[in-house]
């Protein structure tokens, strides 16, 4: 395991740095680098993104860290895109094509329709394919093992949602959720109700509580830049602080 050694002249670092993720890598990954970048291993981050997915991802650094459950507790924002007609092993583009299904000349009332059965408080069964555990171990893991496990229902909000563009087989749409939602359950979900299937064909996560995603440090910045100019993006204690109304 690498170890991060601070020299004399090197002050330990304390804040929240609001990292643009980009496609085909892990939230890990995003850590794991700015972990190297700032020679810094108190680090985390407040909420999973997909590999599939881009967007905002908050990284919590040294005593930011004790904050890290305030911050995840927050609701979030995405925009993505539903594409009707198929559903897959992960819910979303990257999983195997399960079942195919012609795609019907749906209104846009029928769309609203289905979408409307999905706001409010409602109880959405987790996919197997997700990093919640199971006996300490990872669903996604049983997942590859070809196993399905027993899951329960999670009470889950959604606050707003717009669709944005219908272009079959694809809906644009604008989601405000809260905490442990899956989008890519919801992307199911709403396929079924339709009567053809569906999976998330995109997802970018545009905020999360007062944070957006706007202007913030993107991946390969965060890989080449130094400690010093990535500590410059960072938000301190106090701005959060600020920035939260607290």
């Amino acid at each position: 395991m690498k170890q991060y050694k601070h020299s004399p002249q090197q002050e330990f670092i304390d804040g929240v740095l609001l990292v643009d993720k980009g496609q085909d890598m892990t939230s890990h990954d995003v850590v794991a680098v700015a972990r190297r970048s700032l020679n810094e291993r108190k680090i985390g981050h407040c909420g999973t993104l997909d590999p599939m997915a881009t967007g905002l991802l908050i990284l919590v650094i040294g005593r930011a860290t004790k904050i890290q459950d305030l911050l995840m507790a927050e609701e979030k924002e995405y925009e993505g895109i539903i594409r009707l007609g198929s559903t897959t092993s992960t819910q979303d583009r990257q999983g195997e094509v399960l079942e195919t299904k012609p795609v019907p000349e749906l209104t846009r009332e029928q769309i609203v329709a289905a979408f409307d059965q999905f706001k409010g408080d409602f109880h959405q069964m987790p996919p197997m394919v997700s990093a919640i555990k199971k006996d300490g171990v990872p669903l996604y893991k049983l997942a590859r093992e070809g196993k399905t496990v027993e899951r329960e229902l999670r009470l889950v909000t959604v606050f707003h949602y717009e669709i944005k563009e219908i272009a079959l087989p694809d809906i644009s749409f604008r989601v405000v959720c809260s905490k442990g939602f899956y989008v890519r359950t919801y992307a199911h979900d709403i396929g079924a109700v339709l009567g053809c299937g569906a999976h998330l064909q995109e997802l970018r996560r545009t905020r999360s509580g007062k944070f957006t995603v706007e202007g913030n440090i993107d991946f390969q910045t965060l890989k080449t830049a130094t400690r010093e100019e990535v500590m410059s993006r960072m938000l301190t204690l106090r701005d959060v602080s600020k920035l939260r109304g607290a």
